[in-house]
């Protein structure tokens, strides 16, 4: 008796006290889904309330069972790898700053693209964006050779494109969509196909995969294998380093301005020298490695010779004393 009544009193205590608890953990829990919910940006939200009952209608009935379906193989359901399927959240905020990041990409360039390109006296429009382009072609032109100008448009693309995504972070009310896997690891893919469609349509298929044996015969059989390893990750790596620095970025920023009240602007305008020069650094690094995965791939040295042979460089551009980018002239 003496035992039971010691077990029922303890259980009573051990209840009493579970009970502030469980409701602790549910304010908590629901505090922390609060931030979380005021952390989205506003676009985002008056977005999931116009479209996000029918997009996640579309969701349940004919993604989800795919996703669902694919993931029963490993163990786990879509939901467990993505998150639960709420109208809230059907249209995601790395999806909705992505397409923003496009419009302001495509913005910028014509507010920076005068009406009509001049020679003798550039605006300052038409100065940045031909640092910016000469900045990359003389990067392509350095790894790939003077063919390397052919590549321009799409490593320009990525370029500036990056580049708008990360510097969004430091707009109030917006988030860098380069801070989700999502969008980092379709960019690293896009890299990936690129120049790997590059290289089987210079080389064909069978060439491609030859270069990964590498030059030495005897060795084919374990160089193979090692560079095929090496160039199925690096879409994987292109995406993480990408979102590590992004998302670290604003974590570190986000952690600074909730310590105290003063912190909410003092700190992070302190530190905004630093988050641009992550910025800048990380569409540096981005662009710098797409360029050498093309290099390794593209090889024109026939052409470049015979280019060489007749005293010219094709279409490549030249750039007058005043740095102005031009076209070469033909007679």
């Amino acid at each position: 008796m003496f035992f039971q009544h010691a077990a029922e009193h303890g259980a009573t205590q051990a209840a009493g006290h579970a009970a502030p608890a469980a409701e602790h953990a549910a304010a908590g829990a629901e505090h922390a889904g609060a931030g979380a919910e005021h952390h989205v940006p506003v676009i985002v939200e008056k977005l999931n309330q116009l479209v996000g009952e029918p997009v996640h209608q579309f969701q349940v009935h004919y993604t989800k069972p795919l996703w669902d379906k694919f993931f029963h193989n490993f163990g786990t359901t879509a939901e467990s790898v993505f998150g639960p399927y709420t109208p809230e959240n059907a249209v995601p905020w790395y999806t909705v700053m992505f397409v923003l990041a496009a419009i302001f990409t495509v913005v910028v360039i014509l507010l920076l693209k005068p009406r009509k390109l001049s020679v003798d006296e550039p605006g300052y429009g038409q100065l940045t964006l031909e640092t910016g382009v000469l900045a990359i072609r003389d990067l392509l032109v350095d790894n790939v050779g003077p063919h390397g100008v052919n590549f321009l448009p799409v490593v320009g693309t990525f370029g500036i494109l990056i580049l708008i995504s990360n510097l969004m972070g430091l707009v109030p009310g917006l988030m860098s969509p380069t801070a989700a896997t999502s969008v980092t690891f379709a960019l690293g893919i896009s890299s990936f196909v690129y120049y790997n469609a590059i290289g089987i349509k210079e080389n064909g298929l069978l060439g491609h995969l030859k270069h990964f044996a590498g030059p030495i015969v005897w060795l084919a059989w374990l160089m193979f294998p090692i560079e095929l390893i090496s160039n199925l990750v690096r879409p994987m790596s292109l995406g993480i380093r990408l979102f590590g620095n992004l998302f670290g970025d604003e974590q570190i920023l986000g952690t600074i301005s909730n310590l105290a009240p003063w912190t909410k602007w003092g700190i992070p305008v302190l530190i905004m020298p630093l988050s641009l020069f992550v910025a800048f650094m990380q569409t540096f690094i981005f662009v710098l490695l797409s360029i050498l995965y093309i290099s390794e791939v593209s090889h024109h040295h026939e052409e470049h010779g015979h280019g060489e042979e007749h005293g010219g460089h094709g279409n490549e551009l030249t750039t007058d004393a005043g740095g102005v980018m031009t076209l070469p002239s033909h007679p």
